[in-house]
């Protein structure tokens, strides 16, 4: 029998090229994943929590805050491994039947309180296949990119335009990888030469503000996510105090 619940999936891996061990990396007091476990703990739409992982040390983390964890087997922990192969294998470990699932990346310690709920609020009010956030790109619109020639270095336009004002830019947005809410029956279709088919047919977005969500990929990522759970951590002490 399905269970009408959502099943949060927290993905962690071990390994990082960018930034060595990252998920595990203390960032403004407790490790980084935990910020995603906390976020997935405190939503109201999420009934099960979940982290998929190869490390030992990231399974600890979750086991301490009281969440399961799914060991990862080596061929789904590689850089080439797909999101959505760990998702099902993890989902088909615990052998759950939610109808929904929701993933988070445990390398973001920075989202919006509510970021989850909105998703699974989006994806369950309109009977979508999946959701997921995203960010208006700003500055780095598509219309102002260039191209620059092999040999001559010439520079050209990327896609032909004559707009200079930011403000008459057509809204374009970038994932942000802060969440992906989707359907089980999603998930769990797979197509060969399509990777993204498990996202489905009908795919929503909520959106978010630049900075709302931090991906940790660098050093500097690191340091512009710290500084931003320092700020809120200082605003919330700030707000108590009266």
């Amino acid at each position: 029998m399905m269970n009408q619940g959502v099943l949060g999936v927290i993905l962690a891996r071990a390994g990082s090229k960018g930034l060595p061990n990252k998920n595990a990396l203390p960032i403004a007091g407790k490790p980084m994943l935990a910020w995603t476990i906390e976020h997935a703990l405190k939503s109201t739409r999420i009934d099960r929590v979940i982290v998929t992982t190869d490390g030992e040390e990231l399974a600890a983390i979750a086991q301490r805050m009281g969440v399961e964890v799914v060991q990862r087997p080596a061929e789904l922990a590689h850089d080439a491994a797909t999101v959505d192969a760990a998702a099902r294998h993890a989902v088909n470990e615990v052998v759950d039947m939610h109808q929904a699932v929701c993933l988070l990346y445990g390398n973001i310690p920075v989202r919006p309180p509510d970021l989850a709920d909105r998703a699974i609020d989006k994806l369950t009010g309109t009977n979508a296949d999946s959701v997921q956030s995203v960010c208006p790109v700003g500055k780095n619109h598509p219309y102002w990119m260039k191209t620059v020639d092999a040999e001559t270095g010439e520079l050209g336009m990327y896609s032909d335009n004559s707009i200079y004002r930011r403000q008459d830019l057509p809204p374009v947005y970038i994932l942000d990888g802060g969440v992906i809410a989707l359907t089980r029956t999603s998930l769990f279709r797979v197509v060969e030469g399509e990777p993204h088919a498990f996202l489905g047919q009908d795919r929503r977005a909520i959106v978010t503000e630049p900075g709302e969500v931090i991906d940790v990929d660098t050093e500097a990522d690191f340091q512009v996510a710290e500084a931003a759970l320092l700020a809120r951590a200082e605003k919330k002490a700030k707000r108590a105090a009266g």
